[in-house]
């Protein structure tokens, strides 16, 4: 009898599926547990659960938007406020709501979920154009249990930053380059990333320009991937003169962004590359530590990646890929200031997991299963549960 195998995208569903029961298993766990806090009373639902932190910004600029005027400390500086949370998510949650009538917490959930849904889908297929499927569906098995993955559930905009990632590179892998521009723009206003998006563009653009008698590279496409690069770029900087406009200081969305980093440096100028060498001498001197060894593991870290980047299982993964995690390493590198919320902000890197699936091994893949579970756990713990006064933002 001939054996019958489930279509590519039900097997997809399926994982993804799991990867959501495991995590729905652990937040109300914790949701049970919770003591009340500054979003919720003691033992929320589910829903209310899944809506604190970002979230409630997120809510929001859903119901009444963004600030004409800046709110400010008491030493004169920029003071947190909605401007750093951008607007597509947030309007798409309102758009639900308005048209079935849930609540602000059910809505970003299923947002969330849908888009998270649709990564999985993207990424399947980005992986299968240079990978074996078993290879390409484990990674998918990955990215669906992954520490940060609980984000796919949560009301926050990174499912749908990780929906857009994925697509655009889809698109890219397959040279739809008209597509990749209503993309761009759609993902500049809805988690930043498109200046690495412009990055990896630009690479493919020289990628196939330095290679273009072995392959054709024809003037309507050199002039259509530049364009796409271009639309990218300045997408990318958009929401600075956007805001800059609305509250009349053009600096508006750099002092909101630099606000959330002031409790551990104070204000400072954001100068590109800086930040995780400012941030390797205050973690050095938070765990009592001489500089040079926050240096020194900066260094490990950059190094290890770098590293990483030159394997064969990247290599493997094909160009386009590969272009994606250096640009967008490079733009984590040039403007996040490490601290707690890294771990989220490093989930567009999500593409490396393809060549985390490499091996074969039953052992290897149930350890790596087993201990992804056990960090989302620990994220959950440490990131998105609160207990008391509680600096570890997820």
């Amino acid at each position: 009898m001939a054996q019958t195998r489930l279509a590519w995208w039900l097997q997809v569903t399926l994982v993804f599926l799991l990867g959501r029961a495991v995590t729905t298993a652990m937040l109300l766990v914790l949701a049970s547990q919770q003591p009340e806090n500054a979003w919720t009373a003691a033992q929320p639902s589910l829903w209310d659960f899944s809506t604190m932190w970002d979230g409630r910004w997120y809510n929001i600029i859903a119901e009444v938007g963004y600030p004409q005027d800046l709110p400010l400390t008491d030493t004169g500086h920029v003071g947190e406020n909605a401007w750093a949370f951008l607007p597509v998510y947030p309007a798409l949650v309102k758009g639900v709501m308005l048209l079935t009538g849930f609540p602000w917490s059910i809505s970003g959930v299923l947002v969330s979920v849908v888009a998270a849904y649709g990564a999985s889908l993207l990424f399947y297929k980005i992986l299968t154009k240079h990978v074996p499927a078993q290879q390409a569906l484990f990674a998918v098995v990955l990215f669906s249990v992954a520490p940060v993955s609980p984000l796919f559930q949560l009301a926050y905009a990174e499912s749908l930053q990780l929906f857009f990632i994925a697509l655009a590179i889809y698109l890219l892998q397959r040279r739809h380059y008209g597509w990749m521009i209503p993309v761009a723009i759609v993902l500049s206003l809805t988690r930043p990333g498109a200046l690495a998006l412009a990055l990896a563009v630009g690479l493919h653009w020289i990628y196939r320009f330095v290679r273009r008698s072995r392959s054709r590279f024809p003037t309507r496409e050199r002039v259509l991937v530049a364009a796409v690069a271009i639309v990218a770029a300045i997408s990318g900087v958009a929401w600075l003169v956007i805001a800059g406009w609305v509250t009349g200081v053009p600096s508006a969305y750099l002092e909101t962004e630099l606000a959330w980093r002031s409790v551990y440096i104070g204000y400072q100028e954001l100068v590109p590359f800086t930040p995780w060498i400012h941030a390797a001498t205050w973690w050095a001197s938070f765990i009592g530590w001489p500089a040079v060894v926050g240096y020194a593991v900066l260094g490990v870290l950059v190094v290890g990646f770098a590293i990483f980047l030159f394997t064969p299982a990247v290599k493997k993964l094909g160009v386009d890929v590969k272009f994606w995690l250096i640009s967008y390493a490079l733009y984590v590198l040039a403007v996040f200031f490490p601290q707690s919320s890294t771990f989220r902000l490093l989930a567009p890197l999500f593409p490396a997991l393809g060549a985390v699936a490499a091996p074969k091994s039953k052992i290897y893949r149930i350890v790596m299963v087993l201990l992804f579970i056990a960090l989302q756990w620990g994220w959950l713990l440490i990131c998105w549960r609160i207990d008391g006064y509680d600096w570890s933002p997820p």
